[in-house]
């Protein structure tokens, strides 16, 4: 009988693939655990040459150093595989996974305090930071990053409070997965099962269609409708069934709040204190002290006085866009009618109809998913002379996803890129960039290219049509997409620099810079065809989608503003945090609020961002970064949208550059001065 062959885990080995691409299709379930632990083995034996080294602490024998005698990939083992699984949480997720990445969290948790802890790795980063030679600016920051990154974790903390602020972080730790986990679960529990063909009245075809479709997968008769964006919205902005449209919007609004094992209510209270104490221990007041301390905005006086200045600039204009839509409703339904929360899209779209003749599902069928793809990726190429050619032969982790390989101008191989477009169980909801692997240059001087992947829940194809569009998406495909340019150009020499490892509220300015394009005509005009016919996307269309730009935009302003209201008032807290919940937040967000509040809704148990994402104290930076991108816009306006000259200056300057130097530096690079609120305040026609 032969002997069975002993298998490998893919994790300990190259990889075999193109361009050492993941192999999705090996990977098996427990072999996240083997590598996990391996990683963690590897980590402490590096770790323990450095600290046991008898010669003088350098930058080269402790902040860089690499001993590739074991391999290439021997070391960052853990890295690998984190990259990995954390994908596969988000994207392609199930029950064994979950309960496994429950396990593993407090160990990794403990390991990474280990790390940030060692008192002996500290004293050799300090012996450099404090006695160091000539260093190039890059080997500086990346110095200052890795004694304050010390420091910021504890590492000058008693030993007493070093373990409190062990236990602290491994607490959190569970807490933040187990907050995702349970809004995954209870959003995915949710369906609406409509068998009454009546009840879709005012929906168009292609919520139909998609609904039918989902039930059929279900093998169900009729039609189901979830609470991913791509069903939910549209049943919101056209069904004519008020009450179903009620029951929609109140299983949105109250998820993780119910009496049940998926409540996030407790969860959050306790996170924003785990926040707090942590914040406190290190020395500083508040949360948001801390993490403010390495942010654009420097200090939580500043977060409010952008908030408060977007406040005073838009409330009157979205306090007249409500009266407007009130106006509408009442028109429709008589003077006694009172507008309630899930009447908004609704009446929204028939207001938008009557004053632009314009809404998206008059333009999805010019906007066909592989069209668009080619739209982007032909702004790429106009913008930055890159190419990108479909690779069949790169491992995937799903049958959705496609993989692509991208070239410079120059014809040379410049990254990997990952495009997973819809939705299925167990994927969460949103739109993320992420890396499989970063850029970053090793010390035989290769450039080792980034592995990029976006993350989208678009309207699937159906049996009848394929995946057709709205505006809103292809604008969520440009910012994603931007996001993976500012990893994709990454040239940095050190990983931890490259890419979008950058301030929070410098981050989201590439990708938001993209969402510009979304309405420019002769963007427009290179992709937008009917998928039947063929035809382009017609002049007075664009015309009418160019008037209605700034249709609701003061109201969607504050929305965005509110949000960054409730994060602050939880995490500028210096007291302990005792109240309910869903009083507080309707509190906190009220300066902002133009519309009516319900007393059982709550936006924060499901507000990952700020709960289990990295925007806690940080949610501020969409509405900062939209500062910078309105501004860099203009920039490329008075220049050309299309002028490949202001296009590599944004590259060099800002999108190669990582987080190698301050961002206001790299900004001002780029423009030569500051920005301003003025191009944001032009774009959105409030000046």
């Amino acid at each position: 009988m032969t002997e069975e062959i002993k298998r490998t885990n893919p994790f300990f080995e190259d990889y075999g693939t193109p361009h050492e691409t993941i192999p999705f299709h090996k990977i098996r379930l427990e072999d996240y655990e083997e590598a996990f632990m391996e990683g963690i083995k590897r980590d402490d034996e590096e770790i323990a040459l450095i600290t046991g080294n008898p010669e003088e602490p350098t930058f080269e024998n402790t902040l860089i150093f690499k001993d590739e005698s074991k391999g290439k990939h021997y070391y960052d083992l853990l890295d690998r595989v984190s990259n990995v699984m954390s994908c596969m949480m988000s994207c392609e997720t199930n029950d064994e996974l979950e309960a496994l990445a429950q396990k593993l969290s407090p160990i990794l948790t403990k390991h990474g305090n280990d790390v940030s802890l060692n008192p002996e790795l500290f004293k050799r980063i300090k012996h450099v930071y404090e006695n160091h030679g000539e260093l190039t600016n890059e080997e500086a920051r990346l110095l200052e990053n890795a004694y304050k990154g010390f420091v910021r974790s504890g590492a000058l903390l008693n030993d007493e409070d070093k373990d409190k602020l062990r236990k602290l972080t491994e607490e959190a730790g569970l807490l933040t997965l187990q907050f995702s986990q349970n809004l995954l679960k209870e959003r995915k529990d949710f369906e609406l099962h409509i068998t009454d063909e009546a009840q879709l009245e005012g929906l168009p075809d292609t919520a139909r269609d998609a609904a039918r479709l989902a039930a059929k997968q279900k093998e169900k008769e009729g039609w189901i409708f979830t609470l991913d964006i791509p069903s939910y919205s549209p049943f919101l902005t056209y069904s004519t069934q008020r009450d179903l449209r009620e029951k929609m919007y109140m299983a949105y609004n109250t998820l993780c709040t119910h009496d049940n094992e998926e409540n996030n209510l407790e969860i959050c209270k306790r996170l924003i204190n785990l926040r707090r104490e942590m914040a406190q221990l290190l020395g500083y007041k508040t949360y948001a002290d801390y993490v403010l301390e390495h942010r654009m905005a420097s200090t939580a006086e500043n977060v409010y006085g952008l908030l408060n200045n977007l406040i005073d600039a838009y409330k009157p204009t979205a306090i007249e866009e409500q009266e407007e839509l009130k106006a509408m409703a009442r028109k429709l339904e008589g003077d006694d009618f009172e507008m309630m929360p899930w009447d908004s899209a609704f009446y929204s779209h028939k207001l938008k109809m009557e004053r632009f003749n314009i809404d998206a599902e008059m333009l999805r069928p010019y906007l066909q998913l592989d069209k668009v793809i080619n739209g982007v990726f032909g702004l790429a190429n106009r913008l930055y002379g890159i190419t990108f050619k479909e690779a069949p032969e790169i491992p995937v982790y799903h049958p959705d996803v496609k993989a692509y390989e991208v070239y410079d101008k120059d014809g040379e191989y410049l990254a990997v890129f990952y495009a997973d477009f819809f939705p299925r169980d167990g994927k969460h909801g949103g739109a993320w960039m992420t890396e499989f692997q970063g850029q970053w240059i090793d010390r035989k001087g290769n450039n080792v290219r980034p592995h990029v992947s976006v993350v989208m829940n678009f309207t699937k194809p159906t049996e009848e049509k394929p995946a057709l569009l709205t505006l809103g998406e292809v604008e969520t495909f440009l910012h994603e997409f931007g996001h993976s340019l500012h990893g994709m150009f990454a040239n940095t020499r050190f990983g931890s620099m490259s890419g979008t490892n950058v301030w929070w509220d410098f981050v989201e300015l590439p990708s938001q810079f993209m969402e510009n394009y979304a309405i420019e005509k002769e963007f427009l005009r290179t992709f937008a065809f009917h998928y039947e016919t063929g035809e382009p996307l017609p002049d007075e269309l664009i015309d009418r989608i160019l008037k209605s730009r700034n249709y609701m935009v003061a109201s969607s302003c504050l929305r965005q503003v509110s949000f960054g209201l409730i994060d602050m008032a939880y995490y500028t807290k210096e007291e302990p945090f005792e109240e309910d919940i869903i009083p507080f937040e309707k509190k906190a967000w009220e300066k902002a609020m133009i519309s009516q509040q319900l007393p059982n809704t709550c936006m924060t148990v499901q507000f990952s961002h700020i709960m289990a994402g990295g925007y806690s104290a940080g949610y501020y930076s969409y509405k900062w970064a939209e500062v910078l991108d309105a501004d860099a816009f203009a920039v490329f306006k008075r220049e050309g949208i299309f002028n490949q000259e202001t296009a590599q200056r944004f590259r060099d300057c800002i999108l190669s550059k990582g987080g190698t130097e301050h961002p206001m530096t790299l900004y001002k690079n780029f423009k030569g001065s500051e920005p301003t609120i003025d191009a944001l305040l032009e774009r959105n026609g409030i000046k």
